[in-house]
């Protein structure tokens, strides 16, 4: 799976490099580079950041093949997730949380976005947006992601269609006016308290992970201090942990 996970990936750095569009490697797949050289040895997924212009102009312009695909919520009915995937058309990946809708083995395609400088209005953006994730997660749901039965059912009947809660999410995180801080607001985000300096994303630079090279942000330490702490120290056995999921060839 990891050998197509790194398919994927080259296709859409040479993508990338063709057409002058910059990712960065990012999250575990980053603390994997930095740490191990490749993946995290317990780690299942490759992850991707594209500051928003440039994820944008990616879904427009990736054609992919016979063998990739890119998967976006514009463009694939009911599709689960606010970020892309890039996925392997021969195979097929059944995930628990997302009980009834069929992927691909794929790789995250995450957007950045600015968010506000000033902490009030910053968690005024974290917490609607974390209620529209929510409502929108009940409401695509075939089973209750939720701990309440009740809460599932009051947001699946919230009156607003997925389309409208996509629209209003779009409205609260795209920002068209640059600010110092960055931050991954997709509802697989991190929580506030891991923004960082939108300078860390200012060019990218080259990092080897398993036996090639690709691209992450300048300032991936600092990136990596905001979001996990010391980064360089394992986990405990018990955190180590991995995705719900089965692949099967087609």
């Amino acid at each position: 799976m990891r050998q197509l996970q790194m398919g994927i990936l080259d296709n859409v750095h040479q993508f990338c490099q063709e057409h002058g569009l910059t990712y960065f490697l990012s999250s575990g797949s980053l603390i994997g580079a930095v740490r191990h050289g490749g993946y995290i040895p317990w780690d299942d997924d490759i992850d991707i950041y594209m500051l928003r212009k440039d994820y944008e102009r990616l879904l427009q312009i990736y054609q992919g093949n016979e063998t990739y695909r890119l998967l976006n919520l514009d463009k694939e009915p009911h599709y689960y997730y606010t970020f892309a995937k890039v996925v392997d058309t021969r195979t097929r990946m059944i995930e628990k949380e997302t009980d009834g809708y069929e992927i691909g083995v794929y790789i995250d395609v995450f957007p950045i976005d600015y968010v506000p400088d000033d902490l009030q209005e910053r968690e005024r953006v974290f917490k609607k947006k974390h209620l529209l994730y929510k409502i929108r997660r009940c409401k695509i749901s075939n089973s209750n992601p939720l701990k309440s039965r009740l809460a599932y059912y009051f947001y699946k009947c919230w009156p607003l269609s997925v389309a409208q809660l996509n629209s209003r999410i779009r409205r609260l995180i795209v920002r068209q006016e640059p600010t110092h801080t960055v931050c991954h607001m997709t509802e697989a985000g991190p929580g506030i308290k891991c923004c960082f300096p939108a300078e860390d994303l200012a060019s990218a630079v080259d990092i080897k992970f398993e036996d090639r090279t690709y691209k992450t942000m300048v300032g991936y330490k600092d990136y990596l201090e905001h979001t996990y702490g010391d980064y360089m120290t394992l986990p405990p056995v018990e955190q180590r942990t991995t995705h719900k999921f089965t692949a099967y060839w087609l």
